[in-house]
């Protein structure tokens, strides 16, 4: 006799999106791509196995992404003869994905590139509202270009698409991160500060302190927040180019009218940014109150094994996005279909079958009953179908 086989659910903190949520996510995907078309952006799909090292290298060895979130296995069986080649990871973000793919296959030879990414993305976080360990990511990546209009391009873009999903509670913060060289300066004068204040730190801002202490300032530690208020502020270590820059792209945003707030705090969870960095957030998402974030990232080509290329982009979760969005009534009902055939008896139902290729040939969604219950049930079906 054989065991009764124990059914499977999802694994925890990865969801099924079943079809009375599917054709909101379908309406979101095109309202996004209809936008990134009108921008001149084009999609790219990168596969969802990459080499770990690309990750470590790409996003930051001391990232809470690298260190903590990543689904990460080896290829090879034999711990003793394996290759940093064999260590493969689940993609956490799109960004250092499509890098790699601008570089391998020499995208950019004759032009700047605008590429977007949009799909699944995995990280072993702890599942709550509005964090899963699969969800959604869109990655827009604007390649080779070196002004600051680009980064207010981004900006405005990602406004309009506020607009169109009927988002007004949403408000943007922006950061300059100057460039390496004057992130070294404030790195010491930081470290320096840390070592000062050694004794409010907690155990996650002690071991962040030599490796990644700019992101000790991003703490949610009430206890630490006074400190981190008073640290050395990165803008007081920017050269004039940096200052610049970011003078410019606020300028360009006050003259399109758009709001923003200075945070000199935000530095992002990924070490490959620099210049201008931005997160747009909302109060309607608890805790969980970003909503997108992104920035410019000149160094990363290079970093990668590429040629020094400017970049900037963003990436957002649509998770968070349709359910801010769904909240607003945006989505028209799901229509399974415009017509729906019901019949009775053999000569009826081929005649409907024939019928309703017609239909389809013309364009229409048709739908034509199958099996033979009687017409009470049939119209309960085609009540239930939209037609």
């Amino acid at each position: 006799m054989s065991k009764t086989f124990k059914k499977v659910n999802a694994i925890r903190g990865m969801n099924d999106i079943l079809p009375s949520e599917s054709y909101k996510w379908e309406q979101l995907e095109n309202i996004i791509k209809s936008l990134l078309s009108q921008y001149g952006y084009q999609n790219i799909r990168t596969p969802i196995l990459e080499q770990t090292r690309l990750f470590a290298r790409g996003i930051g060895e001391v990232t809470d992404i690298v260190e903590k979130e990543m689904y990460t296995f080896t290829m090879n069986k034999d711990a003793e003869t394996a290759n940093p080649d064999d260590m493969l990871t689940m993609r956490p973000e799109f960004t250092a994905g499509v890098v790699r793919a601008a570089i391998q296959h020499n995208l950019l030879y004759d032009r700047p590139v605008r590429a977007y990414a949009m799909g699944q993305v995995f990280r072993h976080e702890r599942p709550q509202k509005g964090r899963y360990r699969q969800f959604h990511q869109l990655s827009v990546e604007a390649m080779g270009f070196d002004g600051p209009d680009m980064d207010v391009e981004v900006i405005l873009m990602l406004a309009r698409l506020w607009r169109a999903l009927g988002l007004n509670n949403i408000r943007l913060e922006l950061n300059c991160l100057g460039q390496s060289n004057e992130r070294a300066e404030h790195r010491e004068a930081l470290i320096k500060y840390l070592e000062e204040h050694v004794d409010i730190l907690d155990e996650d801002a002690k071991r962040r302190m030599y490796s990644n202490p700019l992101r000790v300032l991003d703490t949610k530690n009430p206890a630490m927040q006074d400190m981190a208020n008073e640290a050395p502020k990165l803008f007081d270590y920017l050269g004039e180019e940096s200052k610049a820059h970011f003078d410019t792209v606020c300028q360009r945003l006050q003259e399109a009218g758009i709001e923003y707030t200075l945070n000199p705090r935000l530095v992002r969870g990924l070490d490959y940014y620099n210049l201008t960095v931005f997160e747009w957030i909302t109060d309607e998402l608890g805790a969980q109150g970003t909503v997108c974030g992104g920035g410019r990232y000149d160094g990363l080509f290079e970093l990668l094994g590429g040629k020094s290329t400017p970049c900037v982009g963003f990436g957002l979760g649509l998770e968070r996005l349709l359910e801010l969005a769904d909240d607003k009534g945006v989505f028209a009902p799901s229509q399974e279909a415009d017509i729906y055939f019901v019949h009775q008896g053999e000569k009826a139902s081929r005649a409907a079958a024939l019928l309703a290729e017609q239909c389809r040939d013309a364009g229409w969604k048709v739908m034509v009953h199958a099996g033979s219950t009687g017409f009470k049930s049939q119209f309960r079906r085609a009540d239930l179908s939209g037609a």
